[in-house]
This record gives C-alpha cells, structure tokens and sequence, in this order.
C-alpha cells in the first residue's frame, strides 16, 4: 500500500469566491464549475482513529466543495456531473456556454450533490444531451425495493434519481463501466469510463485523454482529501458500501500514481484537480494544480 500525503500549494481561503478555472489538454479544455468551496466536517468520517483525526483534521474540519467538470472535446460538450445546481448555469454563463450546447452528460453517480442541476422545474436543464448513466447505478435507484427499504429522510434521493431517469428517458444511454487496467470502455474518442464501485453501487469515473495527456475525473472516489489520501480506508457516512468504496479507493490511487495520471474530483478544493506523485518505496503525495496553470 502507498503512504499518501496531501500537500496545499496556496491557502485556501484565497480561493473562496473562485467558481470556474480553465484547464487547457492538447486538444481538450476541462472547466471546473465548482458552487461551494467550504470545510468539510469530520463528524461524516468512519474507521478514523483519534490519532488520525489529531494528526490529518487538527480543527475537525478539511478542505471540500461541490465541483462539476465541464470538458470541451474538437467534437463534443460533455459535462460531467450536474452539482446542486445552485451556480451551475451562472457558472455557464461566465465562460459563455449555455445549456443547449452541452452534448453529453457523464454522472458519475447520483447523489443529490452531483444530479440537482439536471432539472428546473421538472424540466430537462438540458435539452440536447444524452444522459449517461452506468447500468449498475441506474438499477439501483429504480429498484423499488430499494427505495422503500430506506428511511423516510432518505426515499427523496431516490425520487430524484427517478424523476431525472424519467424526465430524460429519451436521450438516456446505459453502459458498463470498463476496469482500471483492464477492459476499456469507449464512450468516445478520448473518453473512457473507470468502474468505482462502493461509493454508490455504481459509481463510475471517467477518464480523457489527448495526445497521451490524461486526466481521471473520479466523481467522490475521494471526499475528504486530507485523510483519505492518506488512508484511504477510512470512510465516510457518504459511502453506501464502505469496504468496497475503501477497495475500490485504494486500489484506484495505486493506478492512479503508477500511470501517472491528473486527477479531478467532485470535492477536491479549487482548483478541483491535481497529482499524485511519488513512488512505492517513498510513499506519495497529493498536489493541486496551480491556478498558473489556467488560463
């Protein structure tokens, strides 16, 4: 196992009021559309011990946000995820894109922090895109069996999922995730899906590449950075099944660092993306990239 460390390069509260960044690959541009940058609190961790807590969350909290990506390929719009939808379509506005060009939209689950902005008024926010979802993920939150099995307070999660699935039951596309390392999954050209079960059932992560540039967008693979780089076998209340999303976690940063490969996240604070660098035998690192490197 990697030993990971996280490694700030500017203070976050510098980056407060900062909503999108641009990030230029070969021939693919990645906007982070991010609508909260705020602590996360330690109450949501599971498995960190006191010394973890004191050593990684010495005030109790650690950097987060809610991030959507949008990327901009020489023949497609995808965004990826849709946030709460609070700042999305501002967010849009400021980099001047509007919804009816986005051509396709990658969730990598859906969680109410990552399909809120699918909708307005019950109608699709976007009426040009083919929705993509994982077939895994897709029979989870239809399976009635599902729903009614849960609390209450946790039924309308599974209202929304439906009402999205419903409201864009046209331009809906179904798939299998491929593996890390192994079987690759083509959504198009340049663009991959990495099956990241355990968060959700099927939480999936995509990965773009461009002239051998690469970048895995890894939806909440990560939630709270500053521990769970470290030990990526703590979990959060987020997880619905912590022992595989710690497996899938840890499993997914070994490829991750060996590859070489950027990283983008649902909660990384802004910028939203970084590396993890290192080797086996030092242990590794997580870095955010510099806002330098936008433009």
């Amino acid at each position: 196992m990697l030993a990971f460390i996280c490694f700030r390069l500017f203070p976050a509260n510098a980056q407060e009021a900062l909503s999108t960044f641009i990030y230029d690959m070969a021939d693919f541009t990645i906007t982070l559309l991010s609508e909260v940058q705020r602590p996360g609190n330690g109450d949501v961790l599971v498995g960190a011990t006191p010394e973890m807590l004191e050593k990684y969350l010495p005030e109790g909290t650690y950097p987060s946000a809610v991030n959507a990506f949008l990327v901009e390929t020489p023949g497609k719009t995808i965004l990826v995820d849709a946030g709460y939808g609070t700042r999305l379509f501002d967010n849009l506005k400021e980099i001047s894109r509007t919804p009816e060009e986005i051509d396709l939209i990658l969730l990598t689950h859906m969680h109410g922090d990552h399909i809120g902005g699918l909708l307005q008024e019950n109608q699709k926010s976007f009426p040009n895109a083919q929705l993509y979802i994982s077939q895994a993920e897709h029979d989870y939150w239809t399976h009635p069996t599902n729903r009614e099995s849960q609390p209450e307070n946790r039924r309308r999660g599974f209202d929304n999922a439906q009402k999205v699935i419903e409201v864009y039951q046209d331009q809906l596309v179904l798939f299998e995730p491929g593996q890390a390392g192994g079987t690759i999954h083509e959504i198009m050209p340049g663009v991959h899906s990495i099956a990241a079960y355990g968060h959700t059932p099927g939480h999936t992560g995509y990965l773009f590449e461009s002239e051998e540039r690469k970048i895995f967008i890894w939806g909440d693979l990560v939630n709270a950075m500053a521990i769970q780089i470290p030990h990526p076998e703590i979990a959060t209340i987020h997880d619905m099944d912590p022992l595989p999303a710690a497996r899938t976690r840890g499993e997914l940063l070994e490829y991750l660092v060996k590859n070489k490969i950027r990283v983008a996240g649902m909660h990384i604070e802004f910028p939203g993306m970084g590396d993890l660098i290192g080797n086996q035998a030092d242990g590794c690192r997580f870095i955010l990239l510099c806002p330098c490197e936008g433009r």
